[in-house]
């Protein structure tokens, strides 16, 4: 298959660049705002291994997005590293043209056990997700009460093995909005990019309401009150993150503002469910069974052609519309859960 040198855009204008692809549903986290536990129990029907995405799939698939322009992929979960060989995926990954930046985002845990082969594979950088330094209260938030060290530990191995990381601060008020100053002061003094996302209506079963959202005016007005900050530009285009730097340091924060401050116009992203859909937003009804294509042996021109349709036919614009719906009392009601599609 020859590259297309022919970028696809969406009906908004919007460019195809990167490739969100949750290699599981399955976490060893039942997390409140993405696998409540009462929701996910210890029952819960998760898919069985013959209805993932293979990882010889995954490659295939991906090649395809290459070609249409994609250059980023990023490995979700669920808990990507729940899956094993994760690391001979992003080998795999890594010697498709075009693919120039390869990342993960995970709890942590694993890290310890996977960092280095990661790295020696060809990744670039992880996500770390981390929403409280005090135990108690991450314990309650991670639904397993997992301590915060299991964490850091992770953190500080994907440091030693020479992997770039981001920390996630999924911040929702009257719950974890006390560990904003904490967690920056902690991160900053390590010199880690921390990302604080407000508390998104991802999905059905995390009881969003809009009151519960401490917005990126309040959080970065409650850290520049203990430690002066200065705003700083875009690293490139359709980034999600208004970054942030501490005058007195190097080290700087972000926040994903998809609630207040939507950046819909800039959106490069697709998504690929573990079970081989496509989502071309975080907050999509339904998404397009390209799994079905791949196993019913359709030809890999074929398959460009139904991601090309399915692109240039992309008009989502969900987050900037969510608050005048939410404000008329009007809420989506089929939105993919996050732990199925990835974050």
């Amino acid at each position: 298959m020859k590259k297309n040198s022919n970028k696809i855009v969406d009906t908004l204008k919007r460019p195809l660049r990167d490739l969100r692809i949750s290699v599981i549903d399955q976490c060893n986290f039942r997390c409140a705002y993405c696998m409540p536990k009462e929701l996910f129990g210890d029952n819960y029907p998760f898919l069985p291994l013959s209805e993932l995405l293979s990882f010889d799939e995954i490659e295939r698939i991906s090649k395809l997005f290459a070609s249409l322009g994609v250059e980023k992929i990023r490995l979700t979960g669920g808990e990507p590293l729940v899956r094993k060989d994760m690391h001979l995926l992003v080998e795999r990954l890594n010697k498709i043209d075009g693919i120039k930046d390869i990342a993960l985002t995970t709890n942590g845990v694993y890290l310890p056990k996977y960092a280095q082969a990661l790295k020696e594979a060809g990744l670039s950088r992880v996500n770390v997700s981390l929403d409280a330094l005090a135990d108690e209260l991450f314990g309650q938030i991670n639904g397993r009460n997992v301590k915060v060290n299991a964490v850091l530990k992770g953190i500080d191995a994907a440091v030693e093995a020479g992997l770039l990381v981001k920390v996630n601060m999924v911040v929702k008020k009257g719950l974890n909005d006390n560990q904003i100053l904490p967690m920056a002061k902690y991160f900053k003094e390590k010199n880690i990019n921390l990302r604080f996302i407000e508390f998104m209506d991802v999905g059905n079963s995390n009881g969003w309401d809009l009151s519960q959202v401490v917005s990126k005016k309040e959080i970065v007005e409650m850290i520049s009150k203990e430690i002066p900050v200065e705003p700083l530009d875009p690293n490139y285009y359709g980034e999600v993150a208004s970054r942030y730097r501490y005058v007195d340091s190097t080290a700087e924060f972000g926040v994903i503002s998809s609630v207040t401050d939507s950046f819909c116009s800039s959106c490069t992203r697709v998504r690929l469910s573990a079970d081989g859909k496509i989502y071309t937003c975080l907050f999509a009804e339904k998404g397009f069974d390209l799994r079905a294509l791949v196993r019913q042996e359709f030809s890999d021109e074929s398959l460009l052609q139904s991601l090309i349709d399915v692109w240039e036919n992309r008009k989502d614009r969900y987050s900037d519309e969510r608050l005048e719906n939410t404000r008329k009392g009007k809420k989506r009601k089929n939105k993919i859960e996050m732990s199925y599609i990835g974050g």
